[in-house]
């Protein structure tokens, strides 16, 4: 790469890192750092959603099966658009009216509001330690990315992958310490604005220039890599039954539910993450992984496009692309860094450790952890060669242990704390089991297609329905809980 590539990279990572400065002055309390204050306008979340959410994981990820399967591949990101939009319709009047009334912080502060302590805590240790997985994921991603484009070669003669883990550890953690949930969003909003305007103004035009045009990739592609029905019907189902219940148990999307000032606020900026989710992102992503598989048939799906960057962009150019995936692993890692760090802090050590905290002890606190957190998260990514397994694992075990609870948290009356416990324990650890093949299941039934997830939602939807109905507890944790929280939501005032 060129030097002009190197300095507007450097540039973009100083912008990034001005913007955690400007909010370390602006947080007074762990409601700035953790909820932006609830003050944040819906645009500004919904971008944040949608760069969390895609990130560097869904970007990557995307090229790579539109580099298998074509444009079905899109279909990938539709479960974000359903996602979004059920938990706009469903969800978010419920949570912002006990929200107006309790001031949460997490989303186990949820559950302890319809459940007890004991089912919060379970949920922050599932919560914190996936999200713990999922921040060294994204930081082992950009650095690999660097380490294959611009980071190539170091001044210090360290390893490569090395010194990119070290350079993208230290501005993502840098200014998510000391920014807070305002530094994130509003990074997050810089950053997927470089993202899609690097990818659909600058490297789809660029790339169909230099393949000749449209009518040179439709006639080098098969024919069904131009279809949307090339998908399997296993595949689609799959897809949705463990994608979209993440947008009802995700600790960032709690914390971006809080930080919008009322309900309407909050619905119109999920109703903007679902539209840049699917169609925008979705079919951009799967063009650029088709494109890849017209240069390099041979090379490995994910590794494509990376290489479609780093060969096919001219000086200048390169660089604003490469800083756009840099935006997608960014906005995902810092976003997961302040969840994990919300849940050990607010869930854990406030409550259970420094009761007593004032302000700025508590907003000095949250830096401390968010700070050990990364660093955590670094020595998991220098641990792994890869962390792919790790991601599939936390993910399996967040989504099969809390879905259930917390569907019913919503919506069943009858849900009892030591139920909720007993769901989350049972499904995610028969998930872990399955994904980690410690456990098996008979053939006939490892022959139908379906994730391991399905198999964790199912055992901890009999564990909560059969232990409520079986051992109701007297008074009923739902006996206590809001009215919002049984499908009688009303409105808060703004």
């Amino acid at each position: 790469m060129a030097t002009l590539d190197y300095v507007i990279f450097c540039m973009y990572l100083m912008g990034v890192f001005g913007i955690g400065v400007y909010h370390f002055f602006r947080n007074k309390s762990a409601e700035d750092y953790y909820v932006g204050s609830r003050s944040i306008k819906a645009p500004y979340v919904g971008l944040s959603i949608v760069a969390t959410d895609v990130g560097g994981g869904f970007s990557i990820g995307l090229g790579g099966v539109g580099f298998l399967m074509g444009l079905s591949g899109s279909w990938l990101l539709f479960t974000g658009l359903v996602g979004a939009w059920l938990s706009a319709v469903f969800i978010i009047p419920r949570i912002k009216a006990i929200d107006a009334e309790k001031g949460m912080l997490t989303y186990p502060d949820f559950l302890r509001n319809r459940y007890d302590h004991r089912v919060a805590l379970v949920a922050a240790a599932i919560s914190g330690i996936g999200y713990l997985g999922f921040t060294a994921a994204q930081m082992l991603a950009g650095a690999k990315l660097a380490s294959a484009t611009i980071l190539q070669s170091n001044p210090f003669g360290m390893e490569p992958q090395m010194f990119a883990l070290l350079i993208i550890a230290v501005v993502t953690i840098g200014y998510t310490v000391i920014g807070g949930l305002k530094a994130v969003i509003y990074t997050d909003a810089v950053q997927w604005g470089v993202l899609l305007g690097g990818l659909l103004f600058v490297m789809i035009p660029v790339t169909v220039y230099k393949l000749g045009g449209m009518s040179a990739i439709y006639n080098a592609l098969p024919d069904e890599f131009f279809s949307l029905t090339n998908i399997s019907a296993m595949t689609f189902f799959n897809w949705m039954i463990t994608i979209v219940p993440i947008w009802l148990v995700a600790m960032t999307l709690y914390q971006r539910m809080y930080a919008c000032k009322n309900t309407k606020e909050a619905q119109k900026a999920w109703y903007i993450a679902g539209v840049f989710e699917y169609p925008i992102m979705a079919f951009t992503g799967v063009f650029l992984g088709m494109c890849a598989r017209m240069v390099y048939p041979e090379a490995d799906a994910e590794m494509g496009l990376p290489m479609l960057i780093r060969d096919m962009l001219p000086i200048g150019v390169t660089s604003i692309v490469i800083s756009a995936y840099f935006s997608a692993i960014m906005s995902t890692a810092d976003s997961c860094l302040m969840a994990s760090s919300g849940n050990l802090v607010t869930d854990v050590l406030e409550r259970y450790v420094w009761k007593k905290l004032d302000m700025r002890a508590s907003v000095r606190l949250s830096m401390l952890a968010t700070l050990v957190i990364g660093i955590a998260a670094v020595a998991l990514a220098l641990w792994f060669t890869t962390v792919l397994d790790a991601i599939l694992y936390a993910y399996g075990f967040m989504v099969s242990g809390l879905f259930v609870p917390t569907l019913g948290a919503y919506f069943w009356r009858r849900g009892t704390a030591t139920a909720a416990m007993i769901a989350m324990l049972a499904g995610g650890i028969f998930n872990l089991l399955l994904a980690s093949k410690l456990l098996r299941l008979p053939e006939v039934i490892q022959n139908i297609g379906f994730d391991f997830s399905v198999y964790g939602i199912l055992l901890s939807a009999i564990c909560y329905v059969g232990v409520s109905l079986i051992w109701p507890e007297t008074p009923t944790a739902a006996e206590c809980c809001p009215d919002s929280l049984a499908g009688n939501a009303k409105e808060p005032t703004s």
